[in-house]
Order: C-alpha cells, then structure tokens, then sequence
C-alpha cells in the first residue's frame, strides 16, 4: 500500500494523539511499514533523536508504536511555550529562536509550509504509510490562512482527513457538524469522515446519531472506540501522566515490601517532561501526585522537583508558595529529594542565566553544590552510563550547564568517571531525563529512598517499564483493530478521501 492520513480533532485533546499511535500499531501489526508525522507540534513535553535531534514526544511515542526509530523529519516543527506570549521554536529539531505568538503567525509559520511538506514527502518516499495528527481543531478559522498542522498540510499533501471527537465531553455530534461546515469547499472535500472517541454504554443508542450525522454530512463515521481507563501515551501538556493512570489501574499487585512510599511531584510553572515520573508510578506500592502547597510534602518520601522550561520562574515560584522551605528542611533531616533537569539546576548554589528569563545572576535553593550557566546552545544528547551499579540511559534537553563543585556524581562511565549528576545526601540532581525507565537503576534508586525514608518498601523485581509501555501500544492496536472501521480506513488511506463528499453550508471563504 502507498498513502496517508490526517488525523484531526474537534478541540485540543480530543485524542488525536492516541488514535494515530493506535492507527500506527494496527498497521505495522499487519505488515504495513508506516510512520507518524505532525508538521507543527506545541509542548513542553520533548525528546531526542538518536541524531540529537528534538522532537515533541508524542510524536516519539507514536514512532514506537509503528516499530521505527523517531526522527526529526516526524516533528518538523515545535514550539515550547516560555510565557503565555512567546514560544522557542524549533525547527528541524534544533532552537532557532523565541518568536511571539503574533510574530509566529505573523508570516514564520506560513514560510514554514514549504519544510513541513517536504519532510513529509521524504517519509511518503520511504514508508508505505504516513499517519499525520493535527494540531487543536481544523476550524480555527482565525488562524486558516497560515495553518500548516491542519488543513494546510492536508490541502498540499491531498490527505484525507478523519476528525476525531471526544464524546465523553459531550456535544460531539455538534461538533463534528460544527467543525465541517466551518471548512472552506476546498478543505471539507478531504474530510472524509469522523472517529468517536471515548463512547461509554451501547452502541446500538448511539446509531440513530451516527445516521443523521451522515444524512447531514454525507460522511462515514469509521469508528466508535470505547471510554478505556489509563489508555494513553505520554501527553503533549496538561498534568495528567497518562501511563501512570494505566499502570495504576492495570496493575493490582499490593506491594512487595510492608510499605507503599510515596512521591510528591512539585508541579512548577513550565513544566516539561513530567512523564520522567511515569516509570515510578509503574513500581507496584508507588503513589505519584503532584502537589503546589508545601504541606502537602509532610508525608511525601520522596519530593521529585521536574524539568521546567522557566528554571528562573520555578525558583521564584517555589520561594513564593514556601515549597523552597519545605525542600530545604526536608534536605537537613535527611529526606529525600529529587532535581531533573531544570529542577536540578534550582536544586543548586547559583544561577547565571542571560538565555532563558535573561535574570542574570541568581541565587539557587543551595541544596547541592552546583553552578548553573546557561549557554545560548542547548544541549541534546541520548547518553549512556551506569549508576548505582546498573546500567542507565536517558536524553538531555537543556540550556544550563552545570559545574560541580563536590558530591557525588552518580551517574559515570564504564571507567569510573564523572559522567552527570550530584548527591549530597538525600539530595539527588541530574540532567537526565528518562533516567528512571533504566530498570535496575530505578529499583536501586529507589531502594535508597525508602531506605532513608524509614520505609519497609522493596520495589518488585520484575517490573519493566519497556514491556508495560510496549502493552499500552497493543492496547491501542487493539482498540482500532475491534472497534472501528478497518477496511474503510486501509481504503481512505490507499486512495484518498472519497469523492464528491458533500458541501456543508456556511463553510468559509477559500
């Protein structure tokens, strides 16, 4: 087979995400070489390439369920949010620059188009399918003209289209009227039907909507998939940790150890790659939350302080709740703490940071001694090490660079040398993230833990984050493969969408 498809959503989090991943691993299940692709992606959640280069970890996620190695030619483009107004773009998975939310708009993203289309075509060139996701709705139609995620890629491209709607929220039927009709001529002739996304109860209640939605369109709905509790792969933005939800919920074994520990996740402005705490919350009696009072620390037996895209205005933030206190008593009596990334660069004594928030020189929490310099380069890097005598992986995403002035630097190379990190007592830092997925690490890390926290908790000695992750992905195969429409899907994406699909009055101007 040769194709694609763009998956497009009613609104932001309506499971576009997942449903391309479920796509893709129903496909590659069937023999069919396929990769995801998203042309403009907005998330603090992030990841490299084995290349160095950074792309938006969904898009990694959903590369793993297609079975290929991610790439930036899947993420062209990614905006990192650094305030409400601006974002840091990165292009080809390397930072060009920070760009105003108008000035991106503005007339850099439609120039963009022609890069996006391109990086498309080379995947169309090497795979036999190309699932696309879209970005928010195809209907904001105040931002139509520059669009290059929606129908802007679909319309160069010639994708078909298949909405996806989250009828959990409700009014989905009126959504997915909504959404075509405000679509210029042009654009709804590639929409070429829709995906239900979390129905709960029978079906057979649902149908007298889905024929009227078609007599009223004139489009195939392919799919009604079941409300699954803990489905997901790792979140674009927003608090949830979705594979945490499902490990939490899959998982039904007490304990191995007298004791649950629990975990506090400081939920600091900016925060990027949360997920980092999704491969703790994975360990039978691990309780993850996150929290924003410090009270909410006093019986937390480990307080893990996340990357963040403002380190600068997570330290302010922690000092102006009175979380930095709490850390700082938590480190005198020797209780557990955890810095990744930016949470380890506020862990530290000082700050210098011309790059970032442009504060110049600032002074850190002082649990750990560390300097942080922020280079106008940012580090991307896959490394590999050993700590606490296993082996250990993760990536690097940041500006701050650290010097160590003592401690302990945990995490060394196969000769015993430095290699990242520091701890001071209780008192972890490191710029690794996904250091925790490395199973063996975890489990000693967090037999330290529960060591220092008084805590009769030993972490199961079979847990494997590889092997739950991998069963998340099946579980959305699953879900495409039983409950839609699979033979009209394969169809849509060999020949395109259907034609002489109907016009649905006002649609916009073109």
């Amino acid at each position: 087979m040769s194709g694609g498809l763009l998956v497009a959503g009613t609104t932001s989090d309506a499971g576009k995400s997942v449903v391309t991943a479920g796509i893709c691993r129903w496909l590659v299940r069937r023999g069919v070489k396929v990769a995801p692709f998203k042309g403009q992606n907005m998330s603090l959640n992030s990841f490299v390439t084995r290349e160095g280069a950074e792309i938006g970890r969904a898009q990694a996620m959903q590369a793993q369920a297609a079975r290929v190695e991610p790439s930036a030619l899947m993420n062209p483009v990614l905006l990192k949010p650094g305030s409400d107004r601006s974002s840091q773009v990165v292009l080809m998975g390397k930072p060009v620059g920070e760009l105003s939310a108008r000035g991106y708009h503005g007339g850099r993203q439609e120039a963009l188009l022609g890069t996006v289309v391109d990086c498309l075509e080379r995947l169309r060139g090497t795979y036999d399918a190309v699932i696309c996701e879209g970005a928010g709705s195809p209907a904001e139609i105040n931002l139509r003209r520059t669009d290059i995620v929606n129908m802007g890629i679909a319309r160069a491209a010639r994708l078909p289209v298949v909405v996806v709607g989250d009828i959990d929220r409700g009014g989905v039927f009126a959504s997915f009227f909504g959404t075509t009709a405000l679509l210029s001529r042009e654009d709804q002739a590639l929409v070429a039907g829709y995906i239900v996304n979390k129905f709960r109860g029978d079906v057979s209640l649902l149908q007298p909507g889905i024929d009227m939605l078609r007599g009223l369109t004139g489009r195939h709905t392919y799919g009604i998939l079941p409300f699954a509790h803990g489905l997901g792969i790792d979140e674009e933005d927003g608090l949830r940790v979705s594979l945490r939800g499902a490990v939490r919920e899959s998982v039904v074994a007490p304990p191995v150890g007298e004791d649950v520990l629990r975990i506090a996740v400081c939920a600091v402005p900016l925060m990027s790659n949360f997920t980092d705490v999704d491969a703790l919350a994975a360990e039978p009696g691990v309780i993850v939350r996150f929290v924003d009072r410090p009270e909410e620390l006093a019986d937390a037996d480990l307080v893990v302080v996340p990357g963040t895209r403002g380190t600068v205005r997570a330290l302010e933030w922690l000092r102006e709740r009175g979380l930095a206190r709490e850390l700082a008593r938590r480190a005198a009596e020797g209780r557990p703490v955890l810095g990744i990334c930016g949470g380890y660069q506020l862990l530290g004594e000082h700050i210098e940071d011309d790059v970032e928030s442009r504060a110049g020189s600032v002074t850190g929490l002082g649990l750990l001694p560390v300097r942080v310099r922020f280079a106008a380069e940012k580090t991307l890097a896959r490394p590999a090490g050993e700590a606490l005598g296993e082996r250990v992986e993760g990536y690097e995403i940041h500006h701050g660079v650290a010097e160590v002035l003592g401690g302990d630097r945990f995490i060394c190379d196969d000769d015993g040398n430095g290699l990242d990190g520091c701890r001071v007592g209780a008192v972890w830092g490191t710029h690794w993230h996904g250091a925790l997925e490395s199973d063996g690490f975890r489990r000693r890390f967090l037999e330290r833990v529960a060591s220092a926290a008084g805590r009769r908790f030993v972490p199961a000695p079979d847990t494997s984050f590889g092997v739950l992750r991998e069963e998340q992905l099946d579980r959305l195969g699953d879900l495409i493969e039983e409950h839609a429409d699979t033979d009209a899907l394969l169809r849509l994406i060999e020949q395109g969408a259907p034609a002489g699909l109907p016009f649905i009055a006002p649609g916009a101007p073109a």
